[in-house]
């Protein structure tokens, strides 16, 4: 019986320790077919639940080995994460020169002007959009125009600003095998303020987990490579991604974008699913001159995602 209590918590130690190793190294690790590791990266912060879970195991099993193991990897998983756990020190108080919002509105919405005036809640300078249609787009518009007179539409991605908008252009993020009339891409320069800001809205493939490919990112990995060639060929000095890229700040999917530009992490801000939100999927990204400040998230519209609100520094 003795030799079998040990076992069995050697056996939650071990698992718990992989967990570590993955927090820590996950970056480096090589992709494997079915690319478990990115979806692993979906969801980085749950795998924070084997500690608790071990430390249950270890006092039933009254093994000290996985009770250590488990106090390690917790303090493992509260560095990596640090920021949205950790209250900073108030400091002196910041000023910000700019409110996004960027949302995935959901093609299935049926209600489009209260998605509209949910997304005005905080008073931001600019909102980006994605999955507009014909049949919703005149609504959005309807609620969005008096105080973002500046839109730009290319596809079924928007963009609505209370600042003049110039050198609006579709962007080409359409994978290879999908068939013409895919837009999802779109690139304006904000005449704010404080300078003008270039922004893109960008909406990337979704990615699925099934039988035969396991996760398969593979067009979402190819619109990734464009919108990355695209940043970095642009040359303003302070740009803006707004979007729904179909995958975390941790996805390796993601590294041709965001070896471009980079988020806040001060919170967690998990937008999808919208009815249990388990990861950030939606971005307000940037770069330059402009820098991301507080994230959050609005309340829920309808859609399958919740909207994603920032501040902007310049």
């Amino acid at each position: 019986m003795e030799r079998t209590r040990r076992r069995r918590g050697l056996l939650t130690a071990v698992v718990v320790a992989v967990v570590g190793v993955l927090l820590l190294v996950h970056p480096w690790l090589p992709g494997l077919p079915g690319n478990p590791m990115s979806l692993a990266e979906t969801f980085l912060p749950w795998l924070g639940l084997a500690v608790p879970v071990g430390l249950v195991v270890a006092a039933l099993r009254r093994s000290a080995l996985a009770a250590v193991v488990c106090v390690v990897v917790g303090a493992v998983w509260l560095g990596v994460f640090r920021e949205p756990v950790v209250s900073p020190s108030p400091g002196a108080p910041r000023a910000y020169d700019l409110t996004v919002v960027q949302h995935n509105v959901s093609d299935e919405n049926t209600s489009p002007s209260r998605v509209a005036r949910i997304l005005l809640g905080p008073d931001p300078d600019i909102v980006a959009l994605q999955e507009l249609t014909p049949a919703n787009l005149p609504a959005f518009q309807v609620v969005l125009a008096p105080t973002h007179p500046h839109h730009a539409t290319v596809g079924t991605v928007g963009l609505w600003s209370k600042f003049p908008l110039t050198d609006i252009a579709r962007v080409d993020l359409k994978p290879a095998e999908v068939a013409p009339g895919w837009e999802r891409g779109l690139r304006a320069v904000v005449r704010g303020p404080h300078g003008p800001v270039t922004a893109y809205v960008a909406h990337l493939p979704s990615v699925r987990v099934r039988a035969t490919q396991g996760y398969a990112t593979a067009w979402r990995d190819e619109s990734a490579e464009r919108l990355g060639r695209a940043l970095t060929a642009d040359r303003s000095s302070a740009v803006l991604v707004l979007g729904d890229l179909n995958g975390t700040v941790d996805d390796r999917g993601l590294a041709p974008v965001l070896s471009q530009v980079r988020g806040n992490r001060d919170s967690f801000a998990f937008s999808w699913p919208a009815s249990l939100p388990l990861a950030r999927i939606d971005h307000v990204l940037a770069r330059g001159d402009a820098e991301v400040g507080t994230t959050w998230t609005l309340p829920d519209t309808g859609s399958d995602h919740l909207p994603v609100a920032a501040r902007i520094r310049r």
